[in-house]
């Protein structure tokens, strides 16, 4: 609606839309949800500091200021904005917070059709859970294990995007692209020195080689040392050999981490159905490759599987979970990634004059 790739102020347009299009109030809407929950994610940010402190102070007195401002009062913050709506819209009463890995599994689960199947969610970070593993049947999803922050799938691959030049958070697509151009010589490299990974294909993260716990960057110089050269300035430097080699490297690296975990969840549950989310499940190159080797009978993945989606997912969880509403038809309910406005030849037409 504002033209901005991953903008990420309110969503005033979106809101907008969906009151229009449903022809609703905001005052008549009975339940807003929220994807995550600021508390425990402000929990986690202190308790982080604190465990490596004094390390990162610089860090924790930029981010205070702003998650004390906006952030932690985030209920108050979407009650004023909301009001912005619909003057009659009085109490907030109605506004709910869900878990962000809840939000995901949510988001993949409910709109798959099937009755029911193992959900795999891969992120950056939520609250606390990196990545978590669910069992949805009809309408309730139940999480069974998780792996916590600082270790994460999600931000090792971060990691090699912030090294090799792009943008963490949105230019992790460009380092999946580059992966074919180079060749994975650094594998070993990676496993023996940043990730333990277990058979079962869970795992920790060395972070005597990453500075994104408490720094304000991913990597610090033990990172460089490890691959003998500093981050890329995507100002001034061109892409080498090295860069496409360190990005074939993580992408086989991660791969070879959810074809690990998929076998083993298929021999633990015997469910023939995988649903996957969160911001790895965007990592259309590894999805094939799980594919490929034919370990679940039937995939579904959300196409907004990122953050994007968690929306979708926190108002689905809240319905089918809390409401317990009955889900009954079982049919894939996205058809397709296309939500929003729709336009009639007529619209097109005009608009193309």
């Amino acid at each position: 609606f504002t033209r901005k790739k991953h903008d990420p102020s309110y969503p005033f347009n979106s809101i907008k839309y969906v009151l229009q299009e449903a022809n609703l109030r905001l005052s008549e809407v009975d339940k807003i949800v929220f994807y995550e929950k600021p508390f425990l994610k402000f929990e986690r940010l202190l308790e982080t500091y604190l465990a490596f402190a004094p390390k990162g102070f610089i860090s924790f007195l930029m981010a205070m200021p702003i998650w004390l401002r906006e952030k932690l009062f985030q209920k108050n913050f979407l009650f004023n904005k909301l009001k912005s709506h619909d003057k009659e819209y009085l109490s907030d009463k109605n506004i709910f917070f869900s878990e962000h890995h809840l939000s995901h599994a949510a988001s993949a689960f409910y709109p798959s059709p099937y009755e029911e199947a193992i959900i795999l969610t891969a992120d950056g970070v939520g609250e606390w859970a990196t990545t978590t593993v669910a069992i949805g049947l009809k309408n309730q999803i139940e999480i069974k294990k998780e792996i916590h922050f600082p270790h994460s799938l999600g931000l090792l691959y971060s990691a090699f995007t912030f090294f090799t030049g792009f943008k963490v958070n949105g230019g992790e697509y460009k380092l999946m692209g580059l992966a074919p151009y180079g060749v994975p010589k650094y594998e070993k490299k990676i496993l023996d020195n940043l990730i333990d990974v277990k058979k079962d294909g869970s795992f920790r993260l060395n972070q005597n080689y990453f500075d994104y716990a408490t720094g304000l960057k991913m990597t610090n110089k033990k990172f460089n040392k490890l691959f003998e050269c500093e981050p890329r300035n995507p100002e001034k430097e061109e892409l080498k050999q090295i860069h496409m080699d360190m990005a074939a490297s993580i992408q086989k690296v991660t791969e070879d981490i959810l074809l690990k975990i998929v076998k083993d969840l298929h021999l633990e549950y015997k469910i023939p159905n995988l649903c996957l989310a969160g911001g790895v499940a965007l990592n259309c190159v590894a999805n094939g490759k799980i594919l490929k080797n034919n370990i679940f009978e039937n995939i579904w993945i959300q196409p907004a599987a990122g953050d994007a989606g968690g929306s979708l997912g926190a108002a689905l969880a809240y319905w089918y979970r809390e409401l317990n509403k009955t889900r009954n038809n079982f049919k894939d309910q996205m058809r397709g990634a296309y939500l929003g406005p729709r336009f009639n030849n007529e619209e097109i037409e005009e608009k193309l004059k």
